[in-house]
Order: structure tokens, then sequence, then C-alpha cells
């Protein structure tokens, strides 16, 4: 009996510990937007999360242990998000970070000296946990910001309760690919064997318009006595399903076959040689195995799982459960309660109907202005589409290498009809930047009027660096961080998070290829000269009548001769 209860306890704590769901929703006739949740708890620690690793990983809890770290935030993009077209980020942005890899942690110690030696221990850590660069982030690339990011933690460990520092680093141009999404398939329960992880496939993810993963793990006190850690992973991919339904058919492209053109045959000019190509079809069919490459295998059995379809009406929704399952009709949610594989079929005869996407409150583009290797600017546009003002906070991350003017910062009002006014804005924050050991971070808090735009600039110079510090591919550029936009309410609370363009920025750079001639005229002159002086030191100097002899000798005489001298010398030397 006891070990009946004791069982089914531990059943309990496997699903409520454990949760992952997937959601589907058409963008239009070409997108579909996949959102990938899972979710883990560690058992509940007193002081250090070293219990039992059912669900939560056991490497993470042994970095938050070493790191004493209460909040580790990392963020894998690429690609680029439409908000003119798909809304708002998922979530809010929540969980979405800017082109490369970006990180931020609360570290709790008892200085800031001390935090940061752990910030570095930790970035190092995830480094080789995930296969990136984050070795990198080092006191050039670290920030402290204080309004950008808040903390997911509740409640406090009582005694062992201490100051949290935060720290915060990006890599703009550090590229997300398959080895970064491998190791985070691996802190699921499942491995991607089962559940809803198993649709995670590197080449279809990364083939994708745009595509984001998070890893968040912080941590929650119900009391003084218990604590536990939470892990939150989040795969967002927007997928173009025309191209990944002609990839399955043509794995390598390969030029359409007339047969396969989509002509408008009303135009007078329309014959087998002449075609006016019409777009995408509006009449589409497709299933998760076509775009995934896979069904969903079955149903994780550690804890619970679901999919969620958010189709507009319209959308037929179908689900086949086996190989040779009986299709039947989908609800909008569906429970992974079996281990069977299971696919699901969308169908619609308009595809262009879709449900309509939330605005953002504001938009965000960057660029830099200016010309020249000296100096240049950077200049931030914000509109407000709304029919109310809009609050935000603006952050902003500038290595070292660009001596960035604070005087020559300006706010430009525009509004509906074009008249220009001088805006204000509220410095939250300012660093400024130490050659080579600190970068310029600067966070501002501003208001947007209704229907108004903003454009926000500054100059800068760009500095010369030393040879080693340019990379193999100097001539590309180097990559500035995203600027972090932040939606806030009248009481301070974030809505929104989303982040601009990263910039390429091109500096003075040497020409690389001088180093290589002087190589190449040093070590010919080198070996000119050296190359007559040794000849004229070991070569001898012979007769024409000495020279025609030794040339007229064979090898054999040569060698007999030479037999003949030792045996001379010999009998001198007896004698």
């Amino acid at each position: 009996m006891k070990l009946s209860i004791l069982l089914c306890l531990a059943l309990v704590a496997c699903v409520l510990g454990y949760s992952e769901n997937l959601s589907l929703r058409p963008l239009s006739q070409k997108y579909l937007h996949a959102s990938f949740e899972f979710e883990a708890e560690s058992e509940p620690f007193n002081t250090h999360p070293v219990a039992h690793h059912d669900e939560f990983p056991r490497i993470l809890s042994q970095i938050i242990t070493q790191s004493d770290a209460r909040e580790i935030h990392l963020r894998f993009a690429q690609g680029f998000w439409d908000a003119e077209e798909w809304g708002v980020l998922p979530h809010n942005g929540a969980f979405a970070g800017g082109t490369g890899i970006e990180a931020w942690a609360w570290i709790e110690a008892s200085s800031k000296q001390e935090a940061k030696k752990k910030w570095f221990g930790l970035v190092n850590s995830l480094s080789g946990l995930f296969c990136a660069s984050l070795n990198f982030i080092d006191s050039a690339h670290t920030v402290e910001p204080q309004f950008t990011f808040k903390q997911s933690s509740t409640g406090s460990n009582g005694a062992n309760e201490t100051t949290a520092y935060l720290f915060s680093g990006a890599l703009p141009a550090e590229p997300v690919c398959t080895e970064n999404l491998t190791p985070f398939i691996r802190l699921l329960p499942c491995k991607g064997k089962a559940g809803i992880s198993s649709l995670l496939d590197g080449h279809k993810i990364f083939d994708s318009q745009w595509q984001g993963m998070a890893i968040d793990v912080h941590r929650e006190c119900t009391d003084e006595e218990a604590c536990k850690m939470v892990l939150k992973q989040t795969v967002d991919a927007v997928v173009d399903v025309p191209r990944q339904l002609r990839r399955n058919k043509h794995p390598i492209p390969v030029p359409l076959y007339g047969t396969d053109f989509r002509c408008d045959t009303s135009k007078p000019y329309a014959n087998d040689y002449i075609c006016f190509p019409l777009g995408d079809p509006t009449e589409v069919s497709w299933s998760i195995r076509e775009i995934f490459g896979r069904p969903i295998e079955g149903a994780c059995r550690i804890g619970q799982g679901s999919v969620n379809l958010d189709v507009p009406d319209g959308w037929k929704l179908q689900s086949k459960s086996g190989e040779d399952g009986e299709i039947l009709d989908t609800y909008p949610t569906l429970s992974l309660a079996n281990t069977d594989s299971l696919d699901i079929i969308l169908s619609s005869d308009n595809a262009t109907h879709v449900s309509p996407v939330s605005s953002p409150p504001v938009f965000a583009q960057r660029s830099f202005s200016g010309h020249g290797q000296q100096r240049g600017g950077v200049r931030t546009a914000f509109t407000n589409p709304s029919s109310e003002p809009v609050t935000f906070i603006y952050s902003e991350t500038l290595p070292w290498f660009m001596r960035f003017y604070f005087h020559t910062m300006k706010l430009k009002n525009v509004d509906e009809f074009g008249e220009e006014s001088e805006g204000t804005f509220e410095v939250l924050q300012y660093s400024k930047s130490v050659d080579r050991k600190k970068p310029t971070h600067f966070e501002l808090k501003m208001t947007i009027p209704a229907r108004y735009s903003a454009t926000l600039g500054y100059d800068f110079d760009k500095s010369m660096l030393y040879l080693a510090e340019y990379p193999p591919d100097a001539n590309h550029g180097f990559s500035i961080p995203p600027g972090v936009l932040t939606v806030v309410d009248s009481n301070g609370t974030h809505t929104m998070s989303t982040r601009t363009t990263a910039l390429i920025l091109s500096l003075p750079t040497p020409d690389f290829s001088m180093p290589y001639n002087v190589i190449i005229l040093t070590s010919t002159v080198i070996a000119l000269a050296f190359g007559s002086v040794f000849s004229l030191l070991l070569k001898r100097v012979l007769s024409q009548e000495q020279a025609d002899y030794l040339s007229s000798q064979t090898p054999l005489k040569k060698l007999l001769a030479k037999f003949k001298r030792k045996k001379v010398t010999k009998e001198k030397k007896n004698q």
C-alpha cells in the first residue's frame, strides 16, 4: 500500500515537474509560425539546487551552484522578423533576442569584483555547454544595465539572501547553427526522441526566415525554507512553407519545369512561350511531416504535452495517429497522451485569410550616417502608429572603438503632417568607455506622442586598432550589438521588448598585403646576397684544363681515383 502511494506521488511529481507545448499559427499563405515551449522544475532545496535531477538538467544545476547565479538568460537568434506583416514578437518579445548571441545574468556575491569574476566563469561554462563563443564576452563586451531587464525570481532564501549584480553581454557576429541546437535538445528529458522536441530538426529550423532559441533559468521561493529552480526553453521559427515543400520535392534546387509554371492565361499575349507568372496558390494543404520532416514521435512519458493550433476560420484541421491511422477532425488544442506518432494536416481554400496580428506599439529602425573612415553617426527612427503616446526605455551598447560624443545626441519629433520639433529624453544611465577594457553604454527613457515619429541621432569617431586586433575578415566590418527597446506602462511594468537590427561598422583598415610584400622582398634580397657570398666562399677556382679533366672523368674513375689517393696517403703515414 505504501509502495503504491509512493509510486503515485512520484508520477504526479514527474507530471507537474515538466511540461511542453507546441503552438502553430499561419501568418500568411507563405509563412507558418511554430513556437516550442518547454518548462522544467527542480526539486525543492534550501541552499543549493543539488537534489534529484529527474527533469531539471544536472549540468545547469552544477553551473548555477558554481557561479552563484540567481538567474540566467541566454538568447540565440538569426534572420529577420517582419514586424509590419507579422505583428508583435512571440510572447511580446520576452524570449526574443538580437542577431547572434545575447546573455545576461544576476550573480550573487559580496562585492561587484567578485560577481564579475563569477560572471566570466559563467559565460565560459555556457560556452562549453552550448558550443558557442560566449568565452569572448570579456570586460570589453560586458555592461551593467539597470532598467532594461527585470528579474523573474520571486521570494528570497532567508539568511542566504545576498546582493545580486546584473551583467549583460552580446556577440552579434556569432553564427547560430545546429551545434547550438544539439546541446539545447540534450537538456530536455526525452532528448528529442519523443514529444514535440522530436520535430526539432536543425536542417528545418535553421532554414526558416527567422528563428530564435531562448534558455531562461530563475529561482522561485515560496517561503524562507524551500526554493526551486525553473527552466524555460523556447524555440520560435517562421517557416517559408512553399520553399520547404519545394525542398522536399527537389533537395537540390533545379529550374521549374514548364508544366510547373502557374501562368495567367487571361492575358492577351499568353501562349506556350510567354507566361505571366502568378503568385503562390491560395489553396494550400500541408502537414507537420512535410514541414518538419517527421511527425510528432508520440508523447514524452515525463510530464505533459500539448499542441495549440491558432488558425482562423476557413482553415481545416485534421490529425493522423500512427502510420496508417485514420484521419480525424482536430480541435484547436491537442493533448499528447499516447505513444503513437501524430501528424497534423492543415488545409485552406483561401490561405490569404489569416488571423489579424496585433501591431507593435512602436517600430524602430537604426542605421549609420555620414561618410569616410574618420567619423560617422548613428540614427535611430522610432514610429508610434497608435492613437496613444508610448513610453519606452531604449538601451544601446557601443564598443570602445566607437568614440561616442554624448553632447551630440539629439531627439527630433515629427508629427503626421511632417512638422519637426525638438524632443526630450531622460538619461537613466550613462557609462563611458575605456579603451580595450569597457564599452559605452546608455539607457534612455522617452515618450513618443500618438502618431508621431522621432529620430535619435549622435556622432562618433572611428578609432585605429592594433594589427593583431583586426579579425581575419577585417574588410567585412565589425558587428555592433542591436539596441534594446522595452515598452513600459504607467506603473513602470515592462509590457513588450524588441531589438533593433545589428549594424556593421567599417573601420580604417590597413593594407594587409604590405607585410606579405615586405616579407617576399626581404627574403629575395637575403637569398641573393647570401647565396652569392656562400658560393664565393665554398667553391674552388680551377683552370680550364683542370675543369676539362674533371668533367671527362666518369663516376667510376672518380671513385677509383679517390680510393687510390686514400691508399697513397695511408702508405705515406706508415713510412
